[in-house]
């Protein structure tokens, strides 16, 4: 079967449909070609006793994401708080804090060194995403080193140092020495400071989609209708000036542009004729994914909130580092929700379910007390095991990619255009991210038709 369209998209994730939705508006013939059953990509919802959907994919959004509150809006979806009400736990440097509010209690000197390696980290951070992160003035010398090196020279105390591994495997699922230190300090700059990253009330997981994220996707799909093929793994990119000619799932499709929309190691799997470019091609050998294993563990009812507790907990030893009340809008069933990230991903997905669900679940009972080994559901997805993912929250960038290899992250290449978070300015790794990059690759294709390219 074959199909010529204006421009074609790899990938039904957020960044695909939103480029794709430009795109037509714009008065373009799209076709968007997606290698899963589904669309959404790293949005995905499951389904709750009951009925109720919960989202074992990405699923907070927070103030400061202008792309996709917009993109919420205009779809008419709502949002609603993350539940934050009584104590929350913090387990670091070997002592517990149960605390209320944003910061935990804990050893003076090392609440200290967190405050001052923080605020130094925020400073850095702002400079560096003033402009593009390779063109920044310490560029080569942030890129050279590992996150985990910048931080061991900043911090000061293992508790101070114990906190900030937690934060790197809680925001970026992966361990700060795997990371370039200037990568971290654009993504931190790129939301806003750590702050941002980190809290829920006024942070990156404030709110949540009544109908979860996935709604976000359906809903642009419904949108675009037929323009949307499930099922196509797109294999092979013939290109040249005069456009593409892509093959996918038994069918070709002949386009004059076409967006990638895929993770980059995804996008490097792809067989491109002719070869793209030495730049393009080292920088996505260089960005693996995070790894991260998201487990929702459900409850008849929220108990842990009658007793007092927010549903928060994190800690520096267990492999259970981050929770949060992860209740549906309807106030039912409860549910925690919790994640095995970068090196704890790597040791839990080596168990057999049960040892891995005896795991988590002794995790929480070790957070909120017996109550918690009780669950009536247990609900969890592995996004390495994912074949279109291979991995979440998003890719990153190893040491000596941005200041070798960074310009070609957004560059076009002929008729080719590059989208999905990881290559946004703003909130990359994030819904917003993933929709900005949608919003600018549309952009590139309708100012080259106005030019007449």
């Amino acid at each position: 079967m074959d199909r010529s369209v204006d421009v074609l998209v790899v990938g039904a994730g957020t960044a695909g449909l939103v480029a794709a939705r430009d795109l037509v508006r714009a008065g373009s013939e799209v076709l968007v070609l997606e290698a899963r059953d589904r669309v959404g990509g790293r949005l995905l919802n499951a389904e709750l006793p009951g009925g109720s959907p919960i989202e074992v994919g990405g699923q907070w959004i927070g103030p400061g994401q202008h792309q996709v509150l917009a993109l919420i809006e205009e779809l008419g979806l709502r949002t609603y708080p993350t539940y934050t009400a009584g104590r929350s736990v913090a387990e670091l440097d070997g002592s517990r804090s149960e605390y209320t509010g944003r910061i935990p209690k804990g050893n003076p000197l090392t609440l200290l060194d967190i405050a001052q390696t923080q605020l130094r980290l925020d400073r850095l951070a702002r400079k560096v995403v003033r402009t593009e992160p390779w063109e920044y003035e310490r560029a080569e010398a942030l890129d050279a080193q590992t996150f985990d090196t910048w931080l061991r020279g900043h911090a000061r105390t293992s508790g101070g140092r114990a906190f900030f591994r937690l934060i790197t495997e809680a925001v970026f699922a992966t361990g700060p020495q795997d990371m370039s230190a200037l990568w971290a300090n654009f993504y931190i700059g790129a939301a806003g400071g750590l702050d941002a990253l980190i809290s829920v009330a006024g942070g990156a997981q404030q709110d949540r989609v009544v109908g979860g994220t996935q709604a976000i996707a359906l809903a642009m799909a419904k949108e675009l209708g037929e323009r949307v093929l499930l099922n196509r793994p797109v294999t092979d990119i013939d290109w040249d000036d005069a456009g593409v000619r892509v093959r996918a799932g038994g069918m070709t499709v002949r386009a004059r542009r076409a967006v990638i929309a895929v993770p980059p190691p995804l996008a490097a799997r792809i067989r491109f004729t002719p070869g793209l470019p030495g730049d393009r091609d080292q920088l996505v050998q260089r960005m693996p994914m995070g790894r991260v294993i998201k487990l929702n563990v459900v409850y008849d009812e929220p108990f842990w909130r009658a007793e007092g507790w927010s549903g928060q907990a994190n800690s520096d030893r267990r492999a259970l580092g981050t929770v949060f009340d992860n209740t549906p809008f309807t106030g039912g069933p409860g549910v925690l929700v919790g994640f095995l990230e970068g090196r704890h991903a790597d040791a839990g997905a080596r168990l057999s379910l049960a040892d891995r669900r005896a795991l988590v679940l002794e995790d929480l009972a070790g957070y909120f007390g017996p109550r918690a080994r009780q669950p009536i559901d247990y609900i969890e997805k592995d996004w390495a095991e994912e074949e279109y993912s291979r991995g979440c929250y998003g890719a990153f960038a190893t040491p000596g990619t941005l200041t070798r290899f960074g310009p070609a992250l957004r560059r076009p290449v002929g008729p080719l255009h590059w989208a999905g978070t990881e290559t946004a300015t703003r909130w990359p790794g994030y819904i917003d991210g993933a929709a900005e990059s949608g919003h600018r690759a549309a952009e590139e294709i309708n100012s080259a038709r106005t030019v007449g390219t």
